[in-house]
């Protein structure tokens, strides 16, 4: 028996909405992997994503919820540690020569990150932190992830047809 979806307050559905895009720019990478595109330009956009879009991501994800809860709860605390993970694989691929595993750990680890925030994470802090609380984190301006996808011309990840080769 599959249990119902849980509502979510609209203070978690911009979270998940961002979710959707991080889960998408794995995608991305793995797509610009199988299709033999040029490191570069799959690293160019991943730093872009990333400075742009999952680091306020992450930030507003620990500021505005995880101060809601204990320093010490077990969840929260995976979170971070993931978080710290995802920032120190960022640094590797703008330091290291050899990024393609790093890419693919990267698409790895922050798909991961994403299923355990949305399939646990914040079901837990959504019952956890007061309703009045989670007003205020609602009046939260997210990051337009679909404005800084569009603001990106080189769609490596896309297929292209025989005229444009």
């Amino acid at each position: 028996m599959n249990p119902k979806p849980q509502k979510r307050h609209q203070a978690i559905v911009s979270f998940s909405k961002e979710h959707h895009f991080g889960l998408l720019l794995c995608w991305k990478i793995r797509n610009g992997l199988k299709n033999g595109v040029e490191i570069a330009r799959i690293k160019n956009y991943v730093l872009y994503i990333f400075e742009e879009d999952i680091a306020k991501h992450i930030r507003d994800e620990e500021t505005l919820l995880f101060s809601q809860m204990p320093d010490d709860d077990p969840l929260i605390k995976r979170a971070i540690t993931e978080h710290q993970e995802l920032h120190q694989i960022i640094t590797a691929i703008k330091q290291s020569k050899e990024i393609k595993s790093l890419l693919n750990h990267f698409a790895s680890k922050l798909e991961s990150h994403i299923r355990f925030e949305e399939r646990v994470l914040l079901n837990y802090l959504q019952e956890k932190i007061a309703a009045e609380e989670l007003e205020k984190i609602s009046s939260r301006m997210p990051v337009n992830s679909k404005e800084l996808d569009q603001l990106w011309k080189d769609c490596f990840w896309e297929k292209k047809s025989l005229n444009d080769v």
